[in-house]
């Protein structure tokens, strides 16, 4: 019956989704094949009622709203990037409500600096000896203490979706009000 309402609310999942994605594709720092492809929607119409779902890897939500740094002053004094990079997050590093180690998390950044070819440098630029297990604890210890940067890639595009979603939605639901009107008249 509120097949305007439907359409609108698709065309609104569609457009928050495109957004996202062409939002972590700019980001060169944050692009993820995995993520990307894993963005959705699911809508279910049921009676009375739509039910928007949106779908994407967990990581996902870390990217978009940050992680809070178990303890930004533990950074070193070295490091170009200090303080607490996400102060208004819902998530926090070392909070224990979802899995994963910091050995584990660790060895993924080894693997990501080895696929970035990040390496050391000493004081006066020059390359350092050093792994990349090394290398992976540094950065891995490094974002463990001050937390990971909100990228709002998915916020960003579903409050700008959302800000045009009401004029369209009131429309839409005028012409299923219509059409239910204009059948139920036939009828009598």
């Amino acid at each position: 019956m509120l097949n305007n309402t439907e359409e609108i609310l698709n065309k609104f999942a569609k457009r928050v989704i495109q957004q996202s994605r062409t939002r972590l594709t700019k980001s060169k720092k944050q692009f993820n094949k995995k993520l990307y492809n894993s963005l959705n929607y699911k809508l279910s119409v049921a009676t009375n009622m739509f039910i928007l779902q949106f779908i994407m890897e967990d990581y996902g939500m870390f990217q978009d709203k940050g992680v809070k740094g178990k303890n930004p002053s533990k950074v070193s004094p070295n490091a170009k990037i200090t303080g607490q990079q996400a102060p208004n997050s819902p998530f926090r590093f070392g909070s224990g409500n979802y899995k994963g180690t910091f050995d584990v998390f660790a060895k993924r950044m080894s693997v990501w600096a080895k696929a970035k070819r990040v390496r050391l440098r000493d004081s006066k630029g020059r390359y350092t000896k050093g792994n990349y297990k090394s290398l992976g604890y540094i950065i891995a210890k490094n974002i463990y203490y001050r937390g990971l940067k909100p990228s709002n890639f998915f916020t960003k595009s579903f409050e700008q979706a959302f800000d045009k979603l009401p004029e369209d939605m009131v429309k839409a639901y005028r012409l299923d009000l219509e059409e239910f009107l204009r059948s139920s008249t036939i009828g009598n």
